[in-house]
């Protein structure tokens, strides 16, 4: 078995609405062979995995599997669930997985849910080695392949704090996303787009945090308002650190003016030995150390966010409890050993480091690692109690007094933090926090948040759930109003004329496209951009109101969708193209792969679908959200139906766009006032202005802003570049088009016919990329729909040799009964378009398809000069 290459989704995707990923299996000689073929392999697997024997399978229950293991199943189908199982060990809940066969022999696709998307590449590695032990019959280490995952797992995990706020986050349906592979998370979209980084929020000031940072400076801001702080003063040596020491004339702490976490603090210092190491570790982690007096008392963090206390905890320092018989390094390994305890902060709680501190705060207590301490007794191993050096927590939210609570908002709100953690030292959290009584120790931006989520003792506090509540009260919104267009033809006309209207509305509309990623009228990113990178890059933008969006087929096959939900779904219509790529062989194939789209809508948002299609229509009984209608006929049976439901509908009826639902019916405007339906010829296009009114409808749109996009919105460069473009070179009209289905050319050519009194004339080509039977068909479609075919190839041939795909065309359109003689083929797209325009005769029409929509219109550009030059000359000539 062989990994041919691993996809990963991290939201929907048309195989699950889960986090998943989709390996690509090569099974080799394993091939047809299944699982009950191979003596001993059964057995073998079962005794390595029992956890196999609860799965189900299909539509089984809790054993399905194991039943079709012992009646015979392929390997690829084996390892999905072995990949399944290996998750569930590591604690993730997943339970989807699906096996199919692609069109290459031996090769299957394994989908497998996977919420830890980092962790993939490792668990199909694991599993393959794992099939192949079995296959071999040798022994398997599963215990360390376990005990790896999990530490792989950890490293690419969110971590507790940022889980918690993911979690809290996606609990009030706003969307989440991480960026990178640290704790940078995205919520919301476009303009109402929010960042987190662990607790640190887009909200945080820099200079807020940066005087936080600073404990030296944070001290003086505090101290000048009269909140009580520890003296103290900054040392830039050993030297000076003693001086100060002997000044203060009590015990003292050193920690550096810049760290976090309790890195390199030291308390309760009062020897000048002890200062000396102090000042010594502190100096690691900052060139300047701040020396303070040490504050005797129970040392507390309050988390405040926007000015009101979430959260309190008692931090008790790292310790191990005497047994009278385990050393303190057995006691530490013991304490180290919670499932709780992880290396860093990807558990509630961190294990405990041996390191010079710990052996040094050992040492004061008159003991060092291999001493043996009584029963009961407690043995600190530092003196800071942050979680992050082993420490633990214990909640006293509801113990905090009002006076001591104000004091700490107050001194947020003075350093300017809109999330703070705040540790302070007094005798007890339940009595007024006075001077003499404690002081506020340190202000932290970015505070963690594990102990509130997991105090070691104590009620929980959903601090994340609050977090989240400050950049998104209760009400507010968080997504951006979203559009996402699917089908086979008229997406981006669609696309275009929507995002065209929405200006209306909207301070700033984006839109992608197959033109590209637009701001208005101002291209972002060109090329063909209509998958899920491309609409991300609108919905990351805070400068963006509404977006409108483009998913081809491509993008959701290979990256699904790049959002949670949208406000209105449309599918357009559904046919021939693609077909016999990425294992799609039907138009049911297409339109499983377009249905996502729908999938996506809110179950309050809208589905706008095609009744005049009959794939489309296929489609409508499994829709969740409200749906809309359109069509070219009033009486269609599917509007009728749905109308008497108390539907919404969008249609054609005496020339005239009209919107209902229900028995009420509002005329919108004359077919002929919409320009891009060349006066209702274009029938297509009528079809694309119908789609975009009922998304607007959806969207809650009013008809006179509707009517007014309809109205401005041309067959033009500026508006729909590359669809239906109308150009005169000379006295010869040119009509550009992107058409490259057998749908498209029929459409075209039909509006073409109505445009001109003469011939026809098509400068065509066709994907290589598509099977031949479907090139065939766009000959023949264009054969049927034109005069004279001038047959080009595309510069990019895909896997095709050069002629191949002409020739199919050319047998395409002789078998639509035109005549050899009309029928040229010139590979280069110049020559074919040099040869229509030589042929045209007056009042004939040229339509050019394109592939690269620039160069073609380099191609014209050089025609009109050339053909001004040929004037010139008649011109000069006489003629």
């Amino acid at each position: 078995m062989k990994n041919l290459g691993l996809r990963i989704f991290t939201g929907r995707n048309v195989y699950t609405h889960r986090p998943a990923a989709r390996l690509l299996l090569d099974l080799g000689e394993l091939t047809g062979k299944e699982s009950k073929s191979i003596a001993g392999f059964n057995e073998a697997l079962l005794a390595l995995l029992p956890g196999l024997a609860t799965h189900g399978c299909a539509a089984m229950q809790e054993g399905g599997f194991v039943k079709r293991l012992r009646e015979g199943t392929y390997f690829g189908h084996v390892l999905e669930h072995v990949i399944l199982e290996l998750q569930q060990q590591l604690g993730l809940e997943v339970k989807y997985g699906k096996t199919r066969a692609t069109d290459q022999w031996g090769v299957y696709e394994v989908i497998f849910e996977c919420p830890c998307s980092g962790l993939a590449e490792e668990l199909v590695r694991v599993s393959l080695e794992i099939m192949q032990s079995l296959l071999e019959q040798r022994c398997y280490d599963l215990e360390a392949a376990l005990a790896h995952l999990q530490r792989r797992r950890w490293q690419v995990d969110l971590g507790p704090s940022s889980k918690a706020l993911w979690q809290a986050a996606r609990a009030r349906g706003i969307s989440v996303r991480r960026i990178g592979k640290g704790s940078l998370l995205q919520l919301g979209t476009g303009r109402y787009l929010k960042r987190l980084q662990a607790t640190l929020t887009s909200e945080s000031s820099c200079l807020a945090a940066d005087i936080a940072g600073d404990k030296s400076l944070a001290k003086l801001v505090l101290e000048s308002a009269g909140i009580p702080v520890p003296r103290g003063q900054v040392v830039g040596s050993a030297e000076e650190a003693i001086v100060a020491w002997r000044q203060m004339q009590c015990p003292v702490v050193t920690k550096p003016c810049d760290g976090n976490q309790g890195r390199g603090v030291s308390l309760n210092l009062n020897s000048e030995e002890e200062v000396l190491l102090g000042w010594q570790i502190a100096s690691r982690y900052s060139e300047e150390v701040l020396l303070e007096e040490y504050v005797a008392g129970k040392h507390y963090r309050l988390l405040v966010v926007n000015g009101r206390l979430v959260a309190a905890a008692e931090r008790i320092p790292a310790h191990v409890v005497g047994n009278g018989y385990d050393t303190v390094l057995a006691l530490i390994e013991k304490t180290n050993a919670d499932p709780n305890r992880g290396e860093e902060h990807e558990k509630p709680l961190t294990k405990i480091v041996v390191d010079d501190i710990a052996e040094a705060v050992l040492a004061r207590q008159g003991y060092n690692l291999h001493s043996v301490p009584a029963n009961g007794a407690i043995v600190w191993l530092r003196n800071n109690a942050n979680l992050s050096t082993g420490g633990t927590a214990r909640d006293v939210t509801d113990l905090v007094h009002p006076q001591l609570a104000q004091t700490v908002v107050r001194a947020t709100r003075l350093i300017g933090l809109d999330v703070a953690g705040v540790d302070l030292v007094t005798r007890d959290i339940s009595e007024p926090f006075l001077v003499g009584t404690g002081a506020i120790i340190e202000i932290n931006a970015a505070p963690g948040i594990r102990m509130h989520h997991f105090p070691t003792e104590g009620k929980k506090r959903d601090v994340a759930a609050a977090i989240i509540a400050s950049l998104y009260p209760a009400g507010a919104p968080s997504e951006i109003p979203l559009v996402a267009i699917t089908g086979t033809n008229g997406k981006t006309t669609t696309c275009r004329l929507i995002a065209h209207t929405l200006r209306q509305c909207y301070e700033t509309v984006g839109y992608t496209s197959t033109g590209g990623i637009y701001h208005n009228d101002q291209l972002i990113v060109s090329g063909d951009t209509t998958g899920p990178w491309s609409a991300r890059v609108l919905l990351d933008d805070p400068a963006v109101d509404v977006a409108v969006v483009e998913m081809a087929r491509g993008g959701l096959l290979r990256g699904g969708l790049p959002f949670d939900h949208c406000d209105v779904a449309v599918l357009t219509n559904i046919s021939e193209d693609h077909l016999g790529q990425d294992s799609l062989d039907s138009l049911e194939d297409l339109a499983w792969v377009k249905s996502l789209v729908l999938e996506s809508a809110r179950p309050t948002g809208y589905v706008v679908m095609n009744a005049d299609d009959e794939q489309s229509v296929s489609l409508l009984s499994r829709q969740k959200a409200n749906v809309i209608l359109f069509s070219l006929q009033a009486d269609n049976v599917w509007v009728r139906r749905h109308l008497g439901a108390g539907g919404r509908a969008v249609f054609v009826q005496d020339e005239r766009i009209c919107l209902a639902e229900g028995e009420r019916c509002h005329s919108l405007l004359p077919v002929a006032e919409v320009p891009i339906t060349f006066g209702g010829t274009a029938s297509y296009n009528l079809a694309n202005a119908l789609a975009a009114c009922a998304a607007m409808w959806g969207l809650g749109v009013e008809a006179d802003i509707m009517k007014g996009g309809l109205t401005t919105f041309m067959p033009d460069e500026k508006h729909n570049p590359g669809r239906q473009n109308l150009f005169m070179i000379g006295q010869q009209p040119i009509l550009v088009d992107y058409a490259h289905n057998v749908a498209g050319i029929k459409g075209l050519a039909q509006l073409a016919r109505s445009l001109t009194k003469g011939k026809v004339l098509g400068v065509i080509a066709a994907p290589g990329d598509r099977r031949s039977a479907t090139i065939f068909n766009v000959g023949q479609a264009a054969g049927q729909g034109f005069d004279q075919l001038f047959i080009k190839e595309d510069r990019q041939r895909q896997v095709r040799a050069p002629g191949e795909v002409a020739e199919i065309l050319r047998q395409g359109a002789l078998a639509a009964g035109l005549p050899e003689a009309s029928v040229q083929v010139h590979l280069e797209e110049r020559a074919a378009l040099w040869a229509a325009f030589t042929a045209a005769q007056s009042h004939d029409l040229i339509v050019v398809l394109y592939e690269d929509l620039d160069y073609t219109m380099s191609l014209l550009g050089e025609l009109a000069r050339e053909a001004h030059r040929l004037r010139q000359a008649h011109v000069v000539a006489g003629v």
